[in-house]
């Protein structure tokens, strides 16, 4: 009977002690949303001097596309970034990228400008009394380099090489034979690009997500970016207001002070068909903001 008695006593308060982890595990998860940042690739340029018979298309940079595509394509499957491209050929210079981006009403936080800085391929034959054998092998080298667009300075550049070899062999006649191997160039690209990739996304990763208050309507706001950025109703966002800039005498540059929090709001909903367009209905949780919106920033707790 008194054991009875004492699992009655100790039962409702593991209950709640679950219930009370339960709900710090949602709280502790809706803290670690992960918003995404915009990045914009510049075309790769194509600095080797070597096979160029094989490196170029049309457009006279085949190579250089290629990597491009590797490389949005791998910060893609992170699913920590939305990626811009402008991919035509007369907007392959980074300033031409960011003059389009601004037209289409995009900021984005970061630019990459890459290049190949060396790529090769290698035959190697061996032949023997009853064999014979072909090795074909292609070695490529990426640069990248970071752009911090709110600044324009590079934050950071990375190198990445990698190589990619196919073999072939006969003996007495019987086995495989091969010719030019394309796909080995697209290997030694991705493997270089391997490389390099973990520290990029590191770096990209490392500055606050941020965006910026829109317009005020009927007592909400409106804020930039939506669901493909990670914004869901209920994520609770800091609103900043901004820093004083300030001029380094010693570089020229401008530094911005750290802001100072004001407010606190709640994404009620989002709207827009993509992320070009995409705004958040937020709710003033806590705090209050001024008529100029424009000296605010929003931020992760």
């Amino acid at each position: 009977m008194k054991k009875t008695f004492s699992l009655l006593l100790i039962l409702p308060a593991y209950f709640c002690a679950m219930l009370f982890a339960q709900s710090s595990f949602a709280e502790s998860s809706a803290d670690t949303v992960q918003l995404k940042r915009k990045v914009a690739i510049a075309r790769f340029t194509n600095e080797t001097q070597s096979g160029t018979s094989f490196l170029v298309d049309n457009s006279g940079d085949r190579v250089g596309k290629q990597a491009s595509d590797i490389l949005s394509a791998r910060l893609t499957d992170t699913g920590k970034f939305l990626m811009f491209e402008r991919m035509d050929a007369d907007k392959t210079s980074s300033e031409k990228i960011l003059a389009g981006l601004k037209d289409s009403g995009v900021s984005v936080d970061y630019l990459i400008l890459g290049s190949v800085s060396e790529f090769g391929r290698s035959t190697e034959s061996q032949s023997g009394v009853f064999s014979r054998s072909k090795t074909q092998t292609a070695y490529a080298k990426v640069n990248v380099r970071l752009v911090d667009v709110s600044t324009g300075r590079i934050i950071h550049s990375s190198e990445g090489a990698g190589t990619s070899e196919s073999s072939t062999k006969k003996t007495l006649g019987a086995g495989s034979s091969a010719g030019y191997d394309q796909t080995l160039n697209d290997k030694a690209l991705s493997a270089a690009i391997s490389q390099l990739i973990s520290n990029l996304v590191e770096s990209m990763s490392g500055k606050p997500w941020r965006s910026f208050i829109l317009a005020e309507e009927d007592g909400s706001y409106l804020i930039s970016g939506g669901a493909t950025q990670g914004l869901s109703p209920g994520l609770q966002l800091v609103v900043y207001s901004q820093g004083k800039k300030i001029k380094n005498p010693q570089t020229g540059a401008i530094i911005e002070l750290p802001g100072k929090k004001v407010a606190k709001i709640e994404v009620v909903a989002s709207l827009g068909d993509d992320e070009f367009n995409e705004i958040s209905y937020v709710s003033l949780i806590e705090g209050t903001l001024t008529a100029d919106l424009n000296t605010y920033y929003i931020q992760q707790n």
